[in-house]
């Protein structure tokens, strides 16, 4: 069974969940709806999920959205079809020598044959999508089962910026159901939107913000995923193989960020805000540096109700490049003042 939590994904959160639902445990205790506006893998949204109250998930990125459809919507599924076709998938005979994914990935991210298949597996599942076999749930879930199963042996430190430019070892793909709560799920709202859009239309008790931190664009580390999520087959270009991503370059990589960050608090109808953020302000190159200074987020965050900031150690998951000491994880606890 697949967990949510079980991606690598620059900045994910997993190890900070304890850390988290102190905070909130010490300052709030009880509360009604959860929103994760950042959420990248779900885990944060996923951890505070239970039946009696609502979360509301959102994240820019489609392949993210679809994962927190499969995890954390309400809609109705067939757990034995989806066994039975992920069993069908597993064993999926492949005719064609060449596809889509595979002229663009393999020999690269996976080897030819492992590409060929999960080429073949998108396909078949988009085929069942399109003739009603399948629902949107049903879809997210079989799409999910295959993002997480590439995951575990794509040619890559865990991000599709580029892959190892080495002999790829021989991997087995396999596709697993994924393990999730629905009676949880009965409440909840999913959102594929720019946040600062979707702001303006929410109110919840908490409103958790993990934003991206510095000019690294999420959509240029899994453009592959998202393009296997999509699956529009769009024209590719570089070593790298990326798609154009315009539409989905985030405001909060830019020097634009504090601009948006600012836009954002002020539009928020929450009654607490906790921020993550990291202390990286300077102590990286210059791509790796924290687009919002800690001035800016006090200023900003103040306009709402007094700033208290938790801090904690946290070994950061990056591109294997950098190594930086001392690296904190800091959440900025706002109640809201009415």
């Amino acid at each position: 069974m697949v967990k949510i939590n079980q991606r690598r994904y620059l900045g994910n959160k997993q190890r900070l969940l304890d850390f988290i639902y102190k905070i909130i445990n010490s300052n709030i205790k009880e509360f009604n709806s959860f929103c994760d506006i950042f959420a990248g893998t779900g885990a944060v949204a996923n951890y505070f999920n239970h039946s009696d109250n609502k979360i509301i998930i959102n994240d820019l990125l489609y392949h993210n959205y679809i994962s927190h459809y499969a995890f954390l919507s309400n809609d109705s599924f067939d757990i034995i079809k989806i066994d039975i076709i992920l069993n069908d998938l597993n064993n999926i005979n492949i005719i064609e020598e060449s596809n889509y994914f595979a002229e663009h990935f393999g020999d690269r991210y996976f080897s030819r044959q492992i590409a060929l298949k999960i080429g073949a597996i998108r396909e078949k599942i988009e085929s069942l999508f399109i003739n009603q076999y399948i629902n949107f749930k049903e879809k997210s879930i079989l799409i999910t089962s295959l993002i997480y199963a590439i995951d575990k042996i794509a040619n890559t430190v865990g991000h599709y910026d580029a892959y190892i430019k080495k002999e790829i070892k021989a991997e087995k793909l396999f596709l697993d159901m994924l393990s999730f709560s629905q009676k949880n799920n009965i409440n909840n709202e999913i959102f594929n939107m720019n946040a600062n859009d979707l702001i303006k239309n929410i109110d919840c008790d908490i409103l958790y913000l993990d934003p991206p931190y510095n000019s690294r664009q999420y959509s240029d580390a899994y453009h592959l995923l998202e393009n296997l999520a999509l699956w529009q087959k769009p024209k590719l270009f570089g070593d790298a193989k990326k798609f154009d991503r315009a539409n989905i370059k985030s405001n909060y990589n830019k020097t634009s960020a504090t601009k948006v960050f600012e836009d954002l608090i002020k539009n928020a109808k929450a009654r607490y805000i906790l921020l993550s953020y990291n202390n990286m302000a300077n102590q990286g190159n210059d791509r790796s540096n924290a687009r919002i200074s800690d001035e800016n987020i006090f200023r900003i965050l103040n306009s709402r109700g007094k700033v208290n900031i938790f801090e904690t150690d946290f070994k950061e998951f990056n591109t294997g490049k950098i190594k930086r000491e001392n690296n904190k994880e800091r959440i900025f606890f706002v109640e809201v003042e009415q």
